[in-house]
């Protein structure tokens, strides 16, 4: 186990920021929640081989839109919706992890655990940004007969008030309704999530996530002096990343924030090296030249030509000069749930775009 420090929270929000794919949460609200989260209190990085056998880890996260104007997440809404789940649950919970790797996702759990005292647990439910929870739920959608408790807490205060809700039932149906209430309450809102014993996320979750964004955030604050390729090489370095595509963006499909995602499709390159990249909330593939290029699990980024850090989906705009790099599943830790198809056949549906053929980089 090791103290996680204030540098280790800036190192991880830039380096989470390539593992966002697009989205995983906001820059800015990464590095309040990871300040915050090493002055108030010093949160613990813990392996899996470092907690008690019979520990209970909970998924602590936030659900809802990056884009959307309205969200409110304070703070002190996830260490809220972790306490609630505590309550709720018959076990007690001596760690939590993030979701997802992000700007702010790979900060989910410090402020738990530096008020709380709860462990951060080195691991994800999907080592990249995903947009939906069933794909960061440790493949629970199909384990026979688990029932999850899930909670919310938070809201924008000015628009809709405070709001809390404990859920339990099935994880899809839990899932769907935590994404419907995060639309109601603002575009997004603090979780806690799916308890589950330490030797399933042993077997289910994408391990060493964290220190893999916090290693890949140093990378590029040792590259930033050089410039922008000098980051861009420094990122494909770490995660086995390559460049498929290059040259100013633009929009072949609108962004749009409706029910609860952000759609849309961006193109970038010219020529016969063009590529189109779709995203819902988070980039989920490549196509160029009549093929798949890449596909989710895949982490695909879009690095700016000026500075070679990541580029959110809620900043993108037409003429921005970026590169396309992907870096494949194969290389990086993967989850049960980024596989999952059943949660990907929903994601199929919503965005109109074939994944679960692509699954395991076939075919090509």
């Amino acid at each position: 186990m090791r103290e996680l420090t204030p540098q280790d929270a800036v190192d991880a929000a830039v380096g989470g920021g390539f593992f966002a794919a697009g989205g995983g949460g906001w820059a800015h609200h990464g590095e309040l929640m990871g300040s915050l989260a090493t002055t108030v209190g010093t949160p613990v990085l813990a392996t899996v081989d470092e907690l008690p056998a019979d520990s209970w880890v909970a998924t602590v996260t936030a659900i809802g839109a990056p884009a959307s104007p309205h969200w409110e997440i304070r703070p002190l809404d996830y260490v809220a919706a972790l306490r609630r789940l505590t309550e709720a649950t018959e076990r007690p919970i001596a760690a939590v992890m993030t979701a997802q790797n992000g700007y702010s996702t790979s900060l989910n759990g410090w402020i738990q655990s530096a008020v709380t005292g709860v462990k951060v647990l080195d691991a994800a439910g999907d080592v990249r940004a995903h947009p939906t929870g069933k794909l960061g739920s440790l493949g629970l959608t199909t384990r026979p007969g688990y029932e999850t408790v899930q909670v919310v807490a938070g809201g924008n205060r000015a628009r809709h008030g405070y709001f809390e809700a404990v859920l339990r039932g099935n994880v899809t149906t839990c899932d769907d309704v935590l994404r419907d209430i995060s639309v109601r309450t603002g575009g997004f809102i603090a979780a806690a999530r799916n308890p589950v014993e330490l030797d399933w996320v042993r077997g289910s979750a994408a391990l060493g996530s964290i220190s893999l964004a916090i290693e890949l955030g140093r990378d590029i604050r040792a590259a930033q002096p050089d410039g922008a390729r000098a980051v861009i090489e420094a990122i494909c370095n770490r995660v086995g990343g390559k460049i498929v595509a290059e040259g100013p963006l633009r929009f072949t499909s609108p962004l749009r924030t409706e029910g609860g995602f952000d759609h849309g499709t961006v193109g970038l390159g010219t020529g016969s090296a063009d590529v189109t990249v779709p995203f819902l909330n988070e980039f989920m593939a490549v196509d160029g030249a009549g093929q798949r290029l890449a596909s989710y699990p895949d982490t695909i980024a879009l690095l700016s030509l000026d500075t070679g850090l990541p580029l959110a989906v809620k900043d993108l705009a037409a003429g921005m000069r970026a590169a396309a790099v992907v870096a494949p599943a194969a290389g990086l830790p993967c989850s049960t749930s980024a596989r999952d198809e059943l949660a990907l056949r929903e994601v199929e549906q919503i965005m109109g775009l074939e994944l679960v053929r692509y699954l395991d980089g076939a075919p090509a």
